[in-house]
């Protein structure tokens, strides 16, 4: 039997079938300049993730001189990434009306490096001795370095983002990024010891996806779509063919070579950072009201947020925790 084809074209729109007849253009602002740890953003670009959820994603690389959260204020932008769980909080105390939908990372990155050998090898063991450390750091991951495990102030030391100080001093402690700094020291010739402060109780998410209220409240079809396409290209990135994705982070990065791709792959991976914890079971981009009632907390024990505080206001469990792009 023949179907008319606008009979046809009506019935595939009805069934879900009709292909969009134009992607919808979104502004993605990343953390920092394009790296493996935007892998699943650049694959679900490379690898017509995002087309295939009607979206034409426009990744905006971040940087030292990049102010994504203002650009998303300010709705230049429709996403951006949070590096870690006190941005959103800092909005909620702000009185900023942004919220998170996801948390691509289970794991925050951050880690603290010292040399082999010299009795540095544990977080409480660093008690009381020089680390050298930014200042987004000493408010970020320190509080919880002074909370659960005693260090105090006095200990920081300015962190000039080289690793040249480090190397010159074998009793020298610095922040990293696990996988950063650690691969430039190893190509220097020593093996550094890397502590994950995620592995030891800090429970800040990382990469997590923010947008504006407005949005969730106006159109939240668009926030599942993209929320869904993003953690479909984190699956294909970590499980699949990961190259369409590199290549479009070399094009944006030139300074990216493909050791450190792979190294920051394989670190990823190995620490769990995407897929652990709750998205184990629930999928990448799980969050969960406990373990945000527990950093909440935690800062709040440490001085950073007054009692009180609605930290809920902060995020939002409506977009994840759906099992989306898990593996039978």
């Amino acid at each position: 039997m023949r179907i008319a084809l606008g009979a046809a074209l009506g019935l595939a729109a009805a069934l879900g079938l009709a292909k969009p007849a134009s992607a919808q253009t979104v502004q993605f602002g990343t953390d920092w300049k394009a790296e493996a740890e935007h892998g699943g953003y650049y694959q679900a670009v490379a690898a017509g993730i995002y087309e295939k959820h009607g979206l034409k994603v426009v990744l905006n690389q971040g940087g030292p001189q990049v102010n994504h959260a203002q650009l998303l204020a300010a709705g230049r932008l429709d996403f951006n990434i949070a590096s870690n769980s006190f941005i959103p909080l800092n909005y909620v105390r702000e009185d900023v009306p942004m919220v998170a939908i996801a948390a691509l990372f289970q794991k925050d990155p951050s880690v603290l490096i010292a040399h082999p050998g010299q009795g540095n090898d544990s977080l409480a063991a660093l008690k009381g001795k020089p680390v050298m450390i930014g200042s987004d750091t000493r408010i970020s991951s320190w509080q919880f370095l002074k909370q659960k495990f005693g260090y105090t102030d006095d200990q920081i030391r300015p962190y000039t983002f080289s690793v040249a100080p480090f190397l010159a001093d074998p009793n020298a402690v610095q922040q990293g990024y696990l996988t950063s700094e650690p691969f430039t020291i190893e190509k220097e010739g020593v093996k550094p010891v890397v502590l994950l402060l995620a592995d030891s109780g800090y429970s800040s998410y990382a990469s997590l996806i923010e947008t504006s209220q407005k949005l969730v409240r106006n159109n939240p079809d668009l926030v599942q779509r993209f929320i869904d396409a993003s953690i479909e290209g984190w699956y294909s990135y970590l499980y699949g063919d990961p190259s369409p994705g590199n290549a479009l982070i070399k094009r944006d990065n030139p300074e990216m070579t493909d050791a450190l791709i792979a190294y920051g792959i394989d670190k990823i991976k190995e620490y769990g950072i995407v897929d652990s914890n709750d998205a184990k079971t629930n999928g990448i981009g799980a969050m969960s009201e406990p373990r945000w009632r527990n950093f909440y907390v935690t800062m709040t024990g440490a001085g950073v947020y007054p009692p009180g505080l609605d930290f809920h206001e902060a995020f939002t469990v409506e977009f994840v925790n759906k099992k989306v792009g898990m593996r039978p």
